[in-house]
């Protein structure tokens, strides 16, 4: 089992904090909520659809990210992470820059996590 952080680095601002803001997956949702426990995340926190379980994630800002890096989580791009995502609901990976129909595209909304 792991856990992954991507560099999607969002600049946003969620309550009080003003950050660039980055994804937190792990293979397993209870090793998630254990490492992100880990990190001082609330459960609360958890992002979840019941429509997409695949893509249950927590939204970390740029200081928790660097921390989660040093607490043992896979640095992975946000490409990496959609690949993730799309092999958990079972989406054979395509080419980047490919869309469904196999045309050309940019491939960003096929990768992005959330």
């Amino acid at each position: 089992m792991a856990v992954y952080v991507d560099d999607w680095r969002q600049r946003a601002e969620l309550g009080p904090v003003t950050s660039r803001w980055s994804h937190l997956i792990a293979d397993g949702e209870e090793e998630l909520h254990r490492f992100a426990e880990r990190l001082g995340l609330r459960r609360a926190w958890f992002q979840s659809d019941h429509r997409h379980p695949h893509r249950g994630h927590y939204d970390v800002p740029e200081h928790v990210r660097r921390r989660a890096i040093e607490l043992g989580a896979e640095a992975v791009t946000w490409r990496q992470l959609g690949a993730l995502l799309r092999a958990r609901r079972g989406i054979v990976d395509r080419p980047t820059g490919t869309g469904a129909d196999g045309a050309a595209g940019t491939g960003a909304a096929d990768a992005t996590p959330s």
